[in-house]
């Protein structure tokens, strides 16, 4: 399972760990990843998902899962999350 997150493409940072003695060691920053399950009000359905904390954040500001998917860029996207970006637009262009 990698730690990237399927809404944001947030993934792994490295830099440095820095002791009182001034000593530089490399270590990796890993983002703060949670398995929730999304409900689409267009679609009626729920997706589990593995989203960092900043990104459900993002959701919830922006009025829900469909309304992120349609302003979020698909460079970014997961292949199940741009998955279920086309199946939103479809459902809407229909009704």
């Amino acid at each position: 399972m990698s730690r990237v997150c399927e809404l944001t493409g947030k993934g792994p940072m490295s830099g440095n760990t820095i002791s009182h003695a001034n000593n530089k060691t490399r270590r990796r920053f890993l983002p703060n990843l949670n398995d929730v399950t999304l409900t689409s009000d267009v679609l009626g359905q729920s997706f589990k998902m593995r989203i960092s904390a900043h990104a459900l954040r993002s959701v919830d500001h922006r009025g829900g899962l469909d309304a992120f998917l349609a302003k979020a860029k698909d460079e970014e996207l997961s292949s199940n999350a741009l998955k279920i970006k086309k199946e939103i637009a479809k459902a809407q262009a229909a009704a």
